[in-house]
C-alpha cells in the first residue's frame, strides 16, 4: 500500500476509536462524536503532529472535566454530567485549526515542516496559528476546570474584587498556573512528534524547543483573553433562589459583572481567534 494512502487510513482508524470511546463515556453527544470524527480525521490525515495536538487537548480536557464533578455540580448552573459536548462546541474548539490545517495541506500536501520562516513564512504562520489555537483551548479548559476547584476565592480580572466561584472573568492563581501547564502540554506534544515526522537542520531543529515556552504563554494569554471577555461581555449574576451564579438576568438575580452581549461559545471563539493570530505572528518573528 502506498504511503500516501496509509496515513489517511490510520487517521480514520484513530478517529473512529476516539469518537466512539468519547461517545460511550459521555464526553461527546452523537453530534459531537460525528463532528469530532471528521475534524480529527482531517488533522491526522494532513499531519500526525496536528492530530496529536488535537488529541492532547481533547483527552486531557475531557479527563479534567470529570474531576471534582460533585463540587462543580453545586457551583455551575449549566453543569452537564460528564461534561458532554455537542457539535457546536467541537467546531468552536477545532474549527479555526481545521481551516489552517486545510491551508497547510493545500501548500504542502502531507509533508511535515519545521517552524522556519526562512524556508516559508506562510507555513510557519499557519503552523503557529494551530499551536496557538490548541494552547488557548487547552489553557482555557484547564484553567476553568481546575480553577473552580481551588479553595481560593476568585477575583474578577477587571477589578480584582473577590467574586463567587463560577463568575465569568473570575481568576485564581491555581487557574492561571493550570493554563500555563496546559499550553506547555500542547507545545511539548508538537516538539516530540516533530522529532519523528520532520527532517530539519540541527540549528532549526534545536530552535523548535522554543515552542514549549511559547505555547505556555499562549495558554496563559488565551485564558486571560477569555476571562477579560467574560468579565465584560458576558453577564454574571447570583441567583438567590438557586444559590448559584447564572448567566442571565432575572428578578431573583443580583448582578455581579458584565453585560449580555456574548455567550460562552462566542467568548471561546474570539479567544481562540485572537490567540491563534498572536501566536502566528510570534512564530514568524521567533523562527
Amino acid at each position: 500500500m502506498e504511503i500516501a494512502l496509509i496515513q489517511p487510513l490510520m487517521a480514520v482508524l484513530i478517529s473512529s476509536f476516539i469518537a466512539i470511546r468519547a461517545y460511550r463515556r459521555n464526553s461527546l453527544d452523537l453530534s459531537g462524536a460525528l463532528s469530532g470524527f471528521i475534524v480529527m480525521t482531517l488533522h491526522f490525515a494532513v499531519g500526525f503532529r496536528f492530530g496529536a495536538m488535537l488529541l492532547a487537548f481533547f483527552l486531557t480536557s475531557s479527563k479534567l472535566t470529570k474531576v471534582g464533578e460533585e463540587k462543580k455540580r453545586r457551583i455551575d448552573a449549566d453543569f452537564k454530567e460528564g461534561g458532554q459536548r455537542n457539535w457546536l462546541q467541537v467546531i468552536i474548539n477545532s474549527g479555526i485549526a481545521s481551516i489552517l490545517v486545510l491551508s497547510i495541506w493545500k501548500l504542502t500536501g502531507q509533508q511535515d515542516h519545521c517552524l522556519d520562516s526562512k524556508e516559508s513564512t506562510s507555513i510557519t504562520a499557519l503552523i503557529g496559528g494551530i499551536i496557538g489555537h490548541y494552547a488557548c483551548c487547552n489553557g482555557d479548559t484547564w484553567s476553568s476546570e481546575l480553577g473552580v476547584l481551588s479553595d481560593a476565592q476568585p477575583r474578577l480580572i477587571t477589578t480584582f474584587k473577590r467574586v463567587q466561584r463560577g463568575t465569568n472573568g473570575g481568576v485564581t492563581a491555581a487557574g492561571l498556573l493550570a493554563a500555563i501547564v496546559a499550553g506547555s502540554v500542547i507545545g511539548l506534544t508538537f516538539v516530540l512528534f516533530g522529532f519523528l515526522t520532520t527532517k530539519c537542520s540541527y540549528d532549526v531543529a534545536l530552535k523548535q524547543l522554543l515552542v514549549i515556552p511559547l505555547s505556555a504563554l499562549a495558554g496563559l494569554c488565551g485564558s486571560l483573553i477569555d476571562s477579560l471577555l467574560g468579565a465584560t461581555f458576558q453577564f454574571s449574576g447570583f441567583c438567590t433562589v438557586r444559590n448559584k451564579v447564572v448567566g442571565k438576568p432575572a428578578p431573583t438575580v443580583k448582578k455581579i459583572s458584565g453585560v449580555s452581549i456574548l455567550d460562552n461559545n462566542a467568548v471561546n471563539l474570539v479567544s481562540v481567534l485572537l490567540t491563534s493570530l498572536l501566536t502566528s505572528i510570534a512564530c514568524i518573528y521567533i523562527f
